[in-house]
């Protein structure tokens, strides 16, 4: 509200913006007719126009026939640019590739795959998209005849969870630039943003206790078990512990009799004295911390727990429970 009493133009053009995108239908593929591609002429435009009238009133009140010929020549040429920028966008179809996740913070890409069913190339066609600032960042190609060709753009998810892509916009001034043709759209598909690690994550926690065994082996405060041995020719390489590999120059492994006497678990209730962020935000940086130690850990979390596995699989199934817990 405050924003409309003090920029009531561009409040309204908000408004109207955000209703008309919403009326328009959801799709991951999407084919540009004449219903959906629009034509305004650009500044440029407007002053050939009125670059014509003074030529034309010109030529009328000095009967130069030259002046005619040049007038309905470059109004000819106007009219001609016309019909090819609205053909460069009619007729293209647009597909967008099933987004990946992506850490909070981090630019989302998307690849969108432009399909040109006709003999002639289409010359310069952008996309963007839409966002709430209007800074558009622009990506251009050419579509090939007969052919593809696949354009990048990206946004910024701020939190986690499930986003909707936004809108996306398609726009070409070729050839003459006298011309602006565009059009607008609302892909299907929906981003799974995993919340941001946190930057300094305190160790993991120790391990549990299995149920009916008392060992000895714990994670460490540096965040690597006790239980190592020396590299035995044949361990599996998720076993070498590399971090005390670099420090010492010499492999070693993770002792694997001492390990299955305890489990580790990254519980949402044991993640310190933080908000129900903070705590998401630690989890998530223990998670990756343990992959990447080659760890087997388990997740808890309100009404929900994972039980203890690693692997990629794995890791993308806790950051997935972790982004929309």
């Amino acid at each position: 509200m405050i924003a409309g009493v003090l920029n009531p133009v561009a409040f309204a053009r908000q408004r109207f913006r955000s209703w008309w995108q919403a009326r328009l239908p959801l799709s991951d593929t999407t084919t540009l007719t004449q219903r959906n591609v629009y034509i305004l002429p650009t500044r440029p435009g407007l002053m050939l126009v009125a670059t014509l009238l003074v030529l034309l009133v010109a030529s009328i009140n000095y009967q130069l026939n030259l002046g005619y010929l040049l007038t309905f020549l470059l109004a000819g040429c106007a009219v001609v640019g016309m019909h090819v920028c609205h053909a460069t966008l009619r007729g293209l179809t647009m597909n967008l590739a099933p987004p990946e996740p992506v850490f909070a913070g981090q630019n989302a890409p998307l690849r969108i795959v432009l399909t040109n069913d006709r003999k002639a190339t289409r010359y310069g066609i952008g996309l963007a998209v839409l966002d709430e600032t209007h800074e558009d960042h622009w990506s251009w190609t050419d579509v090939p005849g007969l052919g593809t060709a696949t354009v990048s753009v990206a946004f910024q998810p701020t939190r986690r969870g499930l986003h909707r892509i936004p809108p996306l916009t398609a726009e070409t001034r070729f050839p003459l630039g006298t011309f602006r043709v565009w059009t607008v759209w609302r892909p299907a598909a929906q981003v799974l943003v995993y919340p941001q690690p946190e930057r300094m994550p305190p160790p993991l926690p120790e391990g549990e206790p299995r149920s009916g065994t008392v060992g000895t082996a714990r994670v460490a405060l540096a965040g690597e078990f006790d239980g190592v041995r020396a590299y035995r020719r044949g361990d599996p390489m998720k076993l070498v512990v590399w971090k005390k590999a670099a420090k010492s120059d010499e492999l070693v492994s993770r002792d694997a009799q001492q390990a299955q006497r305890r489990e580790l678990w990254l519980d949402f209730s044991r993640a310190g004295p933080l908000d129900a962020d903070g705590r998401v935000a630690r989890l998530a940086a223990w998670v990756l911390q343990a992959e990447k130690l080659g760890l087997d850990y388990g997740l808890r979390l309100p009404g929900q727990q994972i039980q203890p596995d690693t692997g990629e699989a794995h890791k993308r199934r806790c950051l997935e429970a972790l982004a929309l817990c």
